[in-house]
């Protein structure tokens, strides 16, 4: 576990908004738990990044540990141009290069997670659930429902059909609760 003054900064460099970064966005799928690693090698080869990370508390043996963790578990984002790309393939840190077909989208989702964090906001992983997908709740008075989620005005909503009248109904569910089910 690293010291805090230890961790890397969220984004390098750390004085610019990742929305002035002008070259080509990669995602790297790092290898396990190499996620802080990997950017301490951009900051050292100068390669801008930008890895959300939040602070997480967890007991062990009575002790109460904060540790600052990435969001995206297993993903750093990077800026720069071919010769880049290959120095951060050669840090053998990177199980995988992503290539980003829509750059403005990414940088514009991105940007909403930096001004989160530089807003001092505690952001928390969270399940990705799209509409439509298929889910069970897992907790709750509605446990072991199963159902199509749909998000109206900022919440989830759990569709309970009856195929056979073509009609259907749904209740409020908190994201937390449900769990994607395979097709």
């Amino acid at each position: 576990m690293l010291k805090e003054s230890e961790n890397p900064p969220i984004s390098w460099p750390p004085d610019k908004s990742i929305g002035d970064f002008t070259d080509q966005w990669w995602v790297a799928h790092t290898k396990s738990r190499n996620e802080k690693a990997l950017a301490q090698d951009l900051i050292g080869k100068n390669i801008s990044y930008f890895l959300p990370m939040s602070w997480r508390a967890h007991r062990r043996k009575g002790r109460t540990f904060r540790s600052l963790l990435p969001l995206f578990s297993g993903y750093l984002f990077f800026c720069g141009q071919e010769n880049q790309r290959i120095e951060v393939l050669r840090t053998n840190r990177v199980a995988n290069l992503i290539e980003v077909k829509d750059q403005r989208k990414l940088v514009a989702e991105l940007l909403q997670v930096e001004q989160a964090l530089r807003a001092g906001a505690s952001l928390l992983p969270h399940k990705y659930i799209k509409a439509g997908q298929l889910c069970r709740v897992i907790a709750g008075p509605l446990a072991d429902l199963q159902g199509i989620i749909v998000k109206t005005k900022g919440s989830a909503r759990l569709v309970l059909q009856i195929d056979m009248l073509g009609q259907a109904t749904s209740a409020e569910v908190d994201a937390d609760m449900i769990e994607i089910l395979n097709d």
